[in-house]
């Protein structure tokens, strides 16, 4: 499966991304395409503004949306302005129905 959005975004190297988002893997073995979900879960969730526009420019919004759909461990400021730009009911992403199956203490 090839999520690039078109041939663009082929000068895009993963080197040109913020240097903190992978800090735990060798840059040399991350491939654009085929590590499109590690990496578009790294920007979604610790990522600059300057990541966002870049996985912008290689998945686009409904790649981005889908496997934003699928991180548990998403917080729900970042799910609901994914769900805004994206059209995309807040009851798909994995974290808001993870965070309603856990309830927390009451704050008094």
């Amino acid at each position: 499966i090839s999520y690039l959005m078109d041939s663009n975004s082929a000068n895009i190297s993963i080197y040109d991304f913020s240097q903190h988002l992978f800090w735990d893997v060798n840059l040399s073995d991350i491939d654009i395409n085929k590590n499109a979900e590690y990496i578009i879960k790294k920007v979604v969730i610790y990522g600059f503004y300057s990541d966002w526009q870049l996985i912008m420019r290689l998945y686009g919004m409904k790649t981005i949306s889908n496997c934003a759909k699928k991180i548990r461990e998403l917080d729900l400021k970042t799910a609901h302005f994914i769900s805004i730009i994206a059209d995309t009911p807040l009851n798909e992403f994995k974290c808001f129905t993870t965070t309603q199956l856990q309830p927390k203490h009451w704050n008094f």
